[in-house]
């Protein structure tokens, strides 16, 4: 089950967010400037942040099979429209709807570790989920550039859609319900997570480690291109590897998080050695020195490292009847940021230079560290809670993160 949300959200990455990794086929195909080339690319977004809460309410009612299915079935086809559109505008508005469609598989994946697994494995399992970001674009970094060149850029949204399609038929052939009982939909609705200032500190935390992700994520490529005079199937394949590196510390992230019991003190710790490596590539693309490309590599792989910590500690936090929904908000926010963040990093590296736009990804990384939620942070052990109560002694909803109402639900039994 983890296998198939994990390939489903893998495979529609390609389209949703793969498109920066071929951002000068996008300028020259469409005659654009660099920031517009921005939006173009990450147009997707924009449909993120309009249907993510939305899926989670359906994945919340009716499950994951229907919505992973459904959602990046609709994604292939739109995708595919992409393809045959020349209009700046259309092409905008049909990569948005594409990324409403796909982001499902956002919300889908995300459920089904808090579904089938138990609190002592969640951090391994939700860090092999967030692994199907960092492939879809290891898998991108590596074909599309290639595929760009060789067929323009219908070949590469042609590919995407393909993706997409037999993700979704995969998905909706294949999923099912866990083996064991679980929460029927809408449990644990009585009250709203968001009463926990906790919930409020984790959205805010990963709003801001987005800043970073997105400014490398989008323009990465080509700063190698233009200052560094890198080919671009070489750059592209620089962070094809380093995708790769970010999928491996995503899952020793879980598994640090799992052995230790805790989500957010690794997650700060994390974030301290993301801002020595961004200082470190604000130093080296400010002098345009060797430098630049190490740390490059190096930020693409460390600065994504928490982000399944903070994912899962959302679904934690918002319990069976809410999770669907609270991870819909979580991302609706990260996206939201990265769509504001990409036009005014490309206006930032065209008035003083590529570290302008690294140096605020640092600053926002700093501006994070008073905001993650450490401090009564409660351990999450094997006892949590077979029967969904997160143990006799009391300590969940202390900090409202039980609530008296049973928002922690019956398959979530993890104490922050």
């Amino acid at each position: 089950m983890l296998a198939l949300g994990v390939n489903a959200h893998t495979s529609v990455t390609l389209g949703l967010f793969g498109l920066p990794l071929v951002m000068p086929d996008i300028e020259r195909h469409f005659g654009v400037s660099l920031p517009v080339a921005g939006v173009i690319a990450n147009a997707p977004g924009l449909g993120v942040m309009a249907a993510l809460v939305l899926w989670g309410a359906l994945a919340d009612r009716h499950g994951e099979r229907l919505v992973l299915g459904v959602g990046v079935g609709l994604a292939a086809l739109l995708l595919g429209a992409v393809a045959l559109a020349t209009p700046v505008w259309a092409v905008i508005a049909l990569l948005a709807l594409a990324g409403a469609a796909g982001s499902a598989a956002m919300v889908g994946g995300g459920r089904i570790v808090l579904r089938w697994f138990d609190p002592p494995e969640r951090g391994v399992a939700m860090g092999l989920r967030q692994v199907s970001y960092t492939l879809g674009m290891a898998a991108g970094a590596f074909v599309l550039p290639p595929v760009a060149r060789a067929h323009g850029l219908p070949g590469v949204l042609a590919v995407c859609a393909a993706a997409a399609l037999v993700a979704a038929v995969l998905a909706a052939a294949f999923l099912g319900e866990p083996p064991r009982a679980v929460a029927a939909p809408g449990a644990g609705a009585g009250g709203s997570p968001y009463r926990q200032a906790t919930l409020w500190r984790v959205h805010a935390t990963s709003a801001l480690h987005t800043v970073p992700q997105i400014v490398l994520s989008t323009y990465g490529v080509t700063c190698l291109v233009r200052l560094y005079g890198w080919d671009g199937v070489d750059a592209g394949r620089l962070f094809g590897a380093a995708a790769i590196g970010g999928a491996v510390v995503r899952v020793a992230a879980g598994r640090w998080s799992d052995r230790t019991g805790l989500r957010m003190r690794p997650l700060l710790l994390l974030t301290l050695v993301s801002m020595a490596v961004l200082a470190l590539l604000v130093a080296g693309t400010f002098t345009a020195s060797p430098l630049g490309p190490a740390a490059l590599a190096a930020a693409a792989v460390i600065t994504v490292a928490g982000n399944g910590l903070a994912y899962l500690a959302a679904g934690e936090l918002a319990g069976p009847g809410w999770a669907g929904r609270v991870l819909g908000t979580h991302n609706t926010l990260q996206n939201l940021v990265a769509f504001a963040v990409t036009p005014v990093a490309g206006v930032l590296i065209t008035g003083s230079g590529f570290w302008g736009a690294f140096a605020a990804g640092l600053a926002c990384a700093a501006l994070s560290l008073p905001v993650i939620p450490v401090r009564g942070e409660r351990r999450a052990g094997p006892a949590a809670g077979e029967d969904g109560r997160a143990g006799e002694d009391g300590d969940a909803g202390k900090d409202g993160d039980a609530g008296k109402d049973g928002d922690a639900g019956e398959e979530t039994g993890a104490r922050l």
